[in-house]
């Protein structure tokens, strides 16, 4: 019976950090004045929005059935669109010391407690359904930590040069 709270506590702090990031990423994309970065944080709320979907039908039949479902083939991670937002152009508009650039600190920040949760129950669980599903969603959300640490340390190089920052 303790394994079976568990599964479902880790399912619901997974759908909340999903909502919680969903209203982030929502938010700021509503404050941006930036149209490539407010473009970046509703691709993230939509993302964020599939991983809500997709944990939810997950927690509806974990409380039905005590199984996880087997993940289908067609559920990969796929940053392309994600890789193709991420241009010069956005480094452009966004200013490294300005609004966007500390959402996308905090982004980063939301991206690595998510991480951490779905890595550490793919490695407690021994159920191989449940072990695929935070497998798969950490390796997501490994994505989106990247690009957005990129974009991060770009912007911190922009604002290093534009200040005259560096010591040579």
């Amino acid at each position: 019976m303790e394994a079976l709270n568990k599964a479902t506590d880790i399912l619901k702090t997974a759908i909340l950090l999903e909502r919680r990031g969903k209203a982030f990423y929502t938010q700021v994309a509503r404050n941006s004045e930036s149209k490539s970065a407010k473009r970046i944080f509703e691709m993230m709320a939509e993302e964020e929005d599939a991983h809500i979907d997709f944990l939810s039908k997950q927690f509806a039949h974990f409380e039905k059935t005590h199984e996880f479902m087997q993940l289908e083939a067609h559920q990969e991670v796929d940053d392309t669109d994600a890789v193709m937002i991420l241009s010069e152009e956005i480094k452009k508009e966004i200013s490294a010391a300005g609004f966007e650039a500390a959402a996308i600190s905090a982004a980063i920040d939301f991206e690595n407690r998510a991480i951490a949760v779905y890595s550490q129950r793919a490695e407690e669980s021994v159920d191989e359904n449940e072990k695929a599903m935070y497998h798969m969603l950490a390796e997501w959300e490994k994505g989106h930590h990247h690009l957005l640490h990129k974009l991060n340390e770009d912007l911190k190089e922009q604002i290093w040069n534009d200040n005259k920052f560096w010591p040579f």
